[in-house]
């Protein structure tokens, strides 16, 4: 995404669960390079547009483009591929494999991905070294702030035009979440990514090149 074109398009997107319109037509674009904050309290929707985006639930109406592929048009196969190339994934939990250790948390998205295996694990090496991460060991034993940074290393490590966010600081205590904060952040401008982060947390949407809030369905820019 080195032209920072778009990476990701939202047009149109809606979405109703049992008879409650949780997105009501939403349109937002993230260019490579820059990154976008998702606020709202919990259960406005958020997590559901970030799962509409990584293609998990398909919405009723409306496109999603990443990396000029449309996913909701997608069939099955198409969109698992497309996903584990173009987008990475930061779960508030982290989501890791605690009998593995970071190195082979992180290597083995490459590896589905359809990387070379000492590619993948070359790339892993690197990425948590830069983020400070031991590579070896039990990820399962790692603290809180060390576990995000093997999440976000597993993230980058396919080099993704997208990296969607789900509260990725919300169980770390202050120290951590600035410094996952810090590098998240900083990912657009390093690796050329789109960042769309989901939080509650004002100080972290704040960093964000743009801000937007779910209400009732709609996104409204924030200053």
């Amino acid at each position: 995404m080195a032209d920072h074109a778009t990476a990701l398009r939202i047009e149109g997107l809606r979405y109703v669960l049992r008879d409650r319109v949780l997105l009501d037509g939403l349109d937002a674009e993230v260019r490579g390079g820059r990154s976008l904050a998702v606020t709202g309290p919990s259960g406005s929707g958020k997590s559901t547009l970030l799962m509409c985006a990584l293609g998990l639930v398909a919405p009723d109406a409306g496109t999603i483009t990443v990396a000029g592929g449309d996913v909701t048009r997608m069939t099955a196969r198409a969109l698992a591929a497309h996903r584990r190339r173009h987008i990475g994934v930061v779960f508030q939990f982290g989501e890791l494999l605690p009998e593995l250790s970071p190195l082979e948390n992180v290597a083995v998205a490459a590896l589905l991905a359809g990387t070379e295996r000492r590619r993948a694990y070359g790339a892993a090496h690197d990425l948590l070294r830069w983020l400070g991460v031991p590579p070896q060991g039990t990820t399962g034993l790692l603290s809180g702030g060390e576990r995000q940074r093997t999440a976000v290393a597993r993230a980058l490590v396919t080099e993704p035009a997208v990296v969607l966010a789900d509260e990725p600081t919300g169980a770390l205590d202050h120290r951590s979440r600035d410094t996952v904060a810090d590098i998240l952040f900083d990912m657009p401008g390093s690796r050329g990514c789109a960042l769309v982060v989901a939080t509650h947390d004002p100080v972290i949407a704040a960093r964000a090149d743009a801000r937007v809030s779910l209400d009732a369905g709609r996104l409204v820019e924030q200053p």
